[in-house]
């Protein structure tokens, strides 16, 4: 049966099938790995354990929406290309561009995003035509492949742990950190680059690129939900303590010393830390799925 342009494919599940035949895969890789201490398998964990989900994610875009532009063979462009430029233009921005202390979140939100758009611009130009949802998934694409290298790099960082004056590996941490860092990829880097490449493809004009006041704002948009993202930590330690702190605590801090939390801060600590992510990814969803139902005719930019 034929598809038409923009229909998902009838009984769409290759995204579920690479995804469980994938996570098999690992979770077999982790045991022979634990089991024989073979650290030529560790390549093996990090690359099936940091790729599983952002590879998943780009082939339900792909199951769930068809284009005479948006080829298997530009997503897969799209998500390494865009990728690994993605990753490198931040990196090389952040070392020269960061903000330490208070700003560094808000400086990596606006550096990454901007390299995703940059790496996103470069790999989609040349198009026939663009969409606003074909924007969507090429920046989902870019998106996940940039999540996938940062997560291959949290997991190799993580590996290594020092004890006292030795360094060790730690098995352990390389799987939390990508079971985490896994379950949280779809609603990190894919969906605010795909939000921003929706806006950016929706004001493209004779087959040119336009930096609308649209595109800015939504630049400006996604990057302060990226930055929310990543200081939720920081900001829900900071409200447990002022809503929480006992005067015992409070006279510690003064004092240079860090007491211990309560259970019941504890708690706290988590259901803000939780909210707030769920909050964001929320957030960033409902703009994302009311972007797709926007029709591809827009006003002519300024």
């Amino acid at each position: 049966m034929a598809v038409r342009e923009g229909e998902a494919r009838p009984h769409a599940l290759t995204w579920w099938r690479i995804f469980a035949t994938g996570f098999v895969l690992w979770i077999c890789s982790v045991i022979v790995t634990g089991l024989t201490g073979n650290l030529n398998m560790i390549p093996t964990v990090v690359l099936l354990g940091s790729f599983l989900v952002p590879a998943s994610g780009v082939v339900w875009y792909l199951d769930h929406y068809h284009s005479p532009e948006v080829t298997a063979a530009v997503v897969a462009r799209a998500f390494i290309v865009g990728g690994v430029l993605g990753t490198l233009a931040a990196s090389l921005l952040e070392s020269l561009l960061a903000s330490d202390g208070i700003l560094t979140y808000l400086s990596v939100g606006f550096v990454e995003e901007f390299a995703k758009l940059v790496a996103l611009v470069f790999v989609a130009r040349g198009l026939a035509r663009y969409t606003i949802r074909d924007g969507i998934v090429l920046g989902a694409a870019v998106g996940f492949g940039f999540a996938a290298l940062e997560s291959s790099g949290y997991a190799l960082t993580s590996l290594v742990v020092i004890e006292g004056h030795h360094l060790s590996l730690s098995l352990v941490n390389l799987v939390f950190t990508e079971l985490v860092r896994g379950v949280l990829a779809p609603v990190g880097h894919g969906l605010w680059t795909a939000i921003l490449g929706g806006v950016l493809f929706g004001a493209v004009r004779a087959g040119r690129f336009h930096i609308t006041s649209g595109v800015v704002r939504t630049y400006v948009l996604v990057s302060m939900l990226h930055a929310l993202w990543d200081s939720m930590r920081g900001i829900a330690l900071v409200l447990t303590a002022i809503l929480t702190a006992t005067p015992a605590q409070r006279i510690a801090v003064t004092m240079g010393q860090i007491p211990p939390p309560t259970p019941a801060q504890v708690r706290i600590f988590v259901e803000l830390n939780v909210g707030g992510l769920l909050a964001i990814s929320i957030v960033g969803f409902v703009i994302l799925h009311r972007l797709w139902q926007t029709p591809d005719v827009l006003p002519m930019p300024s």
